[in-house]
């Protein structure tokens, strides 16, 4: 039997309303964390580019929603 210890990282927050909720921060957020999660930021970067605000953010979160919460 393994025990696991409960994980103490919490999500990072951004709150979409400040300065944090920019398109070109979110993007450039994205781009770093996907290099240290192992994923393609050229393929995230397209698809968070690839329609309007909503879309960057669903994309967003589908990428890094177990990592981020996107607060309104």
């Amino acid at each position: 039997m393994t025990i696991k210890k409960k994980s103490t990282k919490k999500k990072v927050e951004i709150f979409l309303n400040g300065p944090q909720g920019n398109a070109f921060y979110l993007i450039g957020f994205a781009r770093k964390n996907a290099k240290q999660l192992g994923l393609d930021p050229q393929v995230i970067t397209e698809e968070m580019t690839s329609g309007d605000y909503e879309n960057l953010l669903s994309v967003f979160d589908g990428y890094f929603g177990d990592y981020v919460i996107l607060y309104r």
